[in-house]
């Protein structure tokens, strides 16, 4: 245990105390931001080319008025559409909507044509027969002699309230939203951290052997001491990692509170500890956010968060110990990498699309049997966490996924023991079985 300690020391040290681990460990929350900003700056984002665009509407279908669109500006002629098209030749105007009259109040599909050499963005165009779809609406009602009010009235929003029966747990409308958010971005978290720092085992393996410094290590350190201190040195690494983008991350909501002009510093409703959310009471982008946040604060964490740090490390374990099982049997050419890593890529992306399903069922039988399958089961149940799965099926997905891991450790250990001084041989499949009962 002490020359694996010290191995794990000095590949955690070495990786903490570089350039490179302090800047993206601290700009990466920074570029997160800055991503979504400038995201969130693009979508919102339209043309800002202002059209003036003459409406034809002979039958006074749309009542002499149509609103405006952002960038789009209507105006109604009763000028013949000859001359409005001589209108458009000249530059005077910039397209021509030609309305035809409606055959009856009870059709559903209406044809009207927009004249212009330019074709209308996706969003103009949505515009357009949005705001058409409301004037005709209300000239239908009209006909029809139906109030406004009258309608709106009998418009009513129906909300599912959950409430429990056994369970001695009280539920909101948000729980099976919030739960599902949550369970996505555990579950592609999981995905790309086993994978980025699984990967980063496998290049230390394989940059050691091509350099021959491996050859010094094994003088006095056992194949299976320095694979495991590299993997346990990078899963430090990771987490450490991990740690300080937790810190980072209140610091990010409170910028991004600030840039979209939100006051994270106004009081919160008093919700009560696990008390429904009325949605009703939820109207402003401000109030929504309190009440995820207090749907959160229901959440049992102290089942949840241990439970996803272990599927996070045993996953992590199994797949590190199976990367660096490749690194060490990968020679000269790298690419050979890429072929003998698609086995163990294949249950990582099986789980990450089980996991999609997943969230939207969580007790379906595929989420269920994914969940205690090991290897998929490090992504698929820490998903199904939030939604608050039954104990023996976490059990039985712990003790299958402790199993596997031992045993792929244990394997692993065997083919590292033989790979890593293996040299100009191109290693197979076939190859690295035999290594496994090598007794060498």
């Amino acid at each position: 245990m002490n020359k694996i300690w010290l191995v794990t020391s000095r590949e955690y040290l070495t990786r903490v105390k570089n350039k490179t681990f302090i800047l993206t460990t601290l700009l990466t929350p920074i570029g997160f931001l800055l991503f979504f900003v400038v995201l969130g700056i693009i979508m919102s984002t339209g043309s800002d080319k202002k059209k003036n665009i003459v409406v034809s509407d002979p039958s006074g279908l749309l009542g002499g008025t149509l609103e405006s669109k952002k960038n789009l500006v209507f105006s109604f002629s009763d000028e013949n559409l000859d001359t409005l098209k001589k209108s458009y030749a000249d530059g005077k105007i910039s397209g021509i909507l030609e309305m035809s009259p409606l055959e009856n109040t009870t059709q559903r599909k209406y044809r009207f044509r927009y004249h212009s050499d330019d074709q209308l963005g996706i969003e103009e165009i949505i515009a357009v027969e949005g705001a058409i779809a409301k004037r005709i609406r209300e000239y239908k009602l009209r006909q029809s002699a139906i109030d406004q009010t009258t309608l709106n009235a009998l418009e009513t929003d129906a909300t599912l309230e959950p409430v429990t029966i056994l369970k001695d747990k009280k539920l909101s409308s948000l729980t099976t939203i919030v739960s599902s958010i949550i369970g996505g971005v555990v579950g592609y978290a999981m995905f790309f951290i086993i994978l980025l720092y699984g990967s980063q085992v496998m290049r230390s393996v394989m940059e050691e052997k091509i350099n021959r410094i491996v050859e010094v290590l094994i003088s006095s350190l056992k194949p299976f001491e320095l694979m495991m201190g590299k993997v346990l040195g990078v899963g430090l690494v990771g987490l450490t990692q991990i740690g300080i983008w937790m810190i980072l991350l209140p610091v990010i909501f409170l910028i991004g509170s600030a840039f979209f002009g939100l006051d994270a510093s106004a009081q919160m409703p008093d919700m009560g500890q696990a008390a429904p959310i009325n949605e009703e009471t939820v109207k402003t982008a401000q109030e929504k956010i309190f009440a995820v946040m207090a749907e959160i604060r229901t959440m049992n964490w102290y089942k949840i968060l241990p439970l996803t740090l272990f599927y996070f490390f045993a996953g992590y374990f199994a797949y590190s110990a199976l990367f660096a099982a490749v690194g060490s049997a990968v020679g000269e050419d790298i690419n050979e990498a890429q072929t003998l890593t698609f086995p163990i890529m294949m249950p990582l992306l099986i789980a990450v699309y089980i996991g999609f399903s997943a969230v939207n069922a969580p007790d379906s039988s595929l989420a269920v049997w994914a969940s205690m399958i090991p290897l998929i089961s490090s992504i698929v149940m820490p998903v199904r966490l939030p939604f608050d799965p039954p104990w023996w099926q976490i059990g039985i997905s712990v003790v299958l996924l402790i199993g596997t891991m031992v045993l792929l450790i244990m394997l692993a250990g065997r083919i590292y023991r033989v790979g890593i001084l293996m040299y100009g041989k191109k290693a197979g499949f076939k190859e690295i079985s035999k290594w496994i009962f090598y007794k060498g």
